[in-house]
């Protein structure tokens, strides 16, 4: 097929190797404009946009999806396909239908579950033991398309947000290949969602990933591997703010003010730092202060001296 790819992180990269590792043309990529980021501000390219520069294919970056000289672009290629990954703009009807056999996007949740921006993260940070992907055909409304596919898997008990992540965009990518075939066949059955059962994860923001100690140790061990690795749970000592990682509840019953500091192991690798929380307690193991590398807790400990009795807030 004749399929423009539409996407932005790393997640879709697996998802667009797949088609073209199918044989379909990808006559286009759209992915965000360049822009600055990492501690010196530095102009980057998408990973999307460095992967197609890469297979030289050619890369539309418009500033809206809606600016009518790229829709006219757009409507230039012809598709038959589009292919929708992460990409980060909601995309309205005229582009949804220009291509002949429409839209499609794939979404790292088991819809009608977990729609919107954040759904690895907030899986984890409720609980959740299962979640998957789901391709659906693309509707204005955000993630309500009818399901045309779906894959489901586990959630272990210490999953971070970054290693689920990997795994859901290879998933995902083997479910896309399975898709189209079924397009193709033309033995596509679409699904309608159930409204009454949505669930929604919003986009996670700086202030939302700020750590509250007065939550109790379990909330907070998926709070700290939900956020696992962007943005990162954050708090503050002594005047810095400092992202926590890895974290691991105490079996101990030592207590304090949520937020202090109970023991520190500087020489444990496996450990780390452990903190009072609402109820029970939390070791960390990995930690990045503000401008630094990420770290094990126990350098971090090593290098600040860190002790029983300080408070984090």
């Amino acid at each position: 097929m004749r399929i423009v790819f539409w996407g932005t992180p790393d997640f879709a990269l697996p998802g667009l190797n797949a088609v073209l590792g199918e044989g379909h043309e990808v006559l286009a990529v759209v992915t965000q404009p360049d822009r600055p980021a990492g501690r010196g501000r530095q102009v980057r390219h998408s990973a999307v946009k460095a992967f197609a520069v890469a297979e030289s294919i050619p890369v539309l970056q418009p500033e809206s999806a809606r600016d009518p000289d790229f829709i006219a672009a757009l409507r230039e290629l012809a598709p038959e396909l589009s292919v929708v990954i992460a990409y980060g703009q909601i995309l309205k009807r005229e582009v949804l239908d220009l291509p002949e056999r429409g839209s499609i996007n794939l979404h790292a949740s088991l819809l009608p579950e977990l729609r919107g921006a954040a759904p690895i993260a907030w899986a984890i940070m409720r609980g959740y033991t299962e979640t998957g992907v789901t391709v659906m055909r693309m509707a204005e409304r955000m993630d309500a398309g009818p399901i045309l596919f779906q894959t489901r898997e586990p959630i272990s008990a210490d999953e971070r947000a970054s290693d689920l992540w990997l795994r859901l965009s290879e998933l995902g990518a083997a479910a896309l290949v399975e898709t189209l075939a079924l397009m193709e066949a033309g033995l596509l059955e679409e699904r309608a969602q159930d409204d009454a059962q949505a669930t929604y994860a919003p986009r996670i923001e700086r202030a939302d990933a700020h750590i509250d100690w007065s939550r109790n140790a379990s909330e907070l061990d998926r709070f700290l591997r939900g956020l696992d690795e962007v943005p990162g749970a954050w708090t503050a000592i002594g005047g810095g703010e400092i992202k926590l990682f890895r974290p691991r509840i105490a079996e101990d019953d030592k207590a304090g003010a949520p937020g202090t500091v109970l023991d520190v192991h500087a020489q444990d690798e496996s450990d780390g730092v452990q903190i009072a929380c609402g109820s029970g307690s939390l070791w960390v193991r990995e930690v990045q202060p503000a401008g630094k590398r990420r770290m094990t807790a126990a350098e971090w400990a090593r290098g600040r001296g860190v002790q029983a009795g300080d408070c984090f807030a």
